[in-house]
């Protein structure tokens, strides 16, 4: 028998056998679902993030990780950015160390605001919010939105249908902190935001909704063509909090999460990961058809 045949069957029968026994199986490298398509829009979610403790810092490790596969170029933050005192030593340990890899490499961050968080935050350049409670951001065939859910009121509400109805963008995205949809125990769907939010999404062509506050992941199945992310669990997390109903489409509240999104053309794809690296969620979604 040759050398290499034998190694082989060797490995098998180790692999074979620690299966047999319970043990975890592990994958060399990050398990990539993406098609990295020429001139795609790449960039990572992440929400309830601003700890500063030990997960925190392995969810951006695992991140760093990916990118090397997945060379995002910009990160979404759903709120809740800094947890606690706000002092500049926190900035420094809750967001800048945690980060400061990606930072390095040219990874910006584009945050909104959560409950959590004070309006100082408007103000902290490597939040990119340019002391504005909420702003639009344009790349390539996207257009995000980027709300304060905090004070959803007739002004920001004005303003984000003139912006809505001026966008030409295939993909229409808002990101923010609460979410309208949630089967999670502790907080659930804001249903007052909900009334006053969800008309104007659905009559301006919204395609997708991004929000934290909820400390697990949830993706609920489209309501009025609109498809909810709920993704509160990278720093944050309530374990076994969330209530599935025939609404949800996949849960996951045992670990912390991230994400990591890549547009092309007409294809929305994604990928949810989990602290060690695992894939929680992945697919890939179409827009919704615009009326003209």
């Amino acid at each position: 028998m040759k050398r290499s045949v034998f190694i082989l069957l060797l490995l098998r029968g180790i692999a074979a056998a620690a299966k047999a026994l319970g043990a975890p199986q592990q994958t060399i490298g990050p398990a990539l679902k993406l098609p990295l398509k020429p001139n795609s829009v790449r960039f990572a979610i992440i929400g309830d993030s601003g700890t500063g403790e030990p997960p925190q810092f392995e969810v951006a490790q695992q991140m760093v990780t990916f990118r090397k596969d997945f060379p995002f170029d910009f990160v979404l933050m759903m709120g809740d950015n800094i947890y606690g005192s706000k002092t500049p030593r926190d900035f420094k340990r809750k967001f800048e160390d945690p980060y400061q890899t990606l930072r390095s490499a040219g990874v910006k961050f584009y945050a909104c605001l959560g409950n959590h968080d004070h309006t100082e935050e408007l103000l902290y350049k490597p939040f990119n919010m340019n002391g504005q409670h909420y702003y639009t951001l344009k790349i390539g065939n996207v257009e995000f939105f980027a709300l304060d859910s905090n004070y959803m009121d007739p002004p920001q509400l004005d303003w984000l249908e003139r912006q809505l109805s001026g966008s030409g963008a295939v993909w229409k995205i808002c990101f923010f902190h609460h979410p309208l949809y949630s089967h999670g125990k502790f907080h659930g769907s804001d249903l007052d935001l909900r009334a006053r939010l969800e008309p104007l999404l659905v009559k301006s062509g919204v395609d997708v909704v991004l929000n934290g506050h909820e400390h697990v992941y949830e993706r609920v199945k489209p309501q009025q063509g609109i498809n909810y992310f709920i993704l509160g669990n990278s720093g944050e997390l309530r374990p076994h909090n969330l209530n599935p109903s025939p609404d949800t489409e996949k849960g996951f509240d045992t670990d912390r999460t991230f994400g990591l999104i890549e547009i092309a053309g007409d294809e929305f794809n994604f990928q949810i990961i989990s602290r060690t690296g695992a894939t929680v969620d992945s697919g890939v979604l179409r827009p919704r058809q615009k009326s003209k």
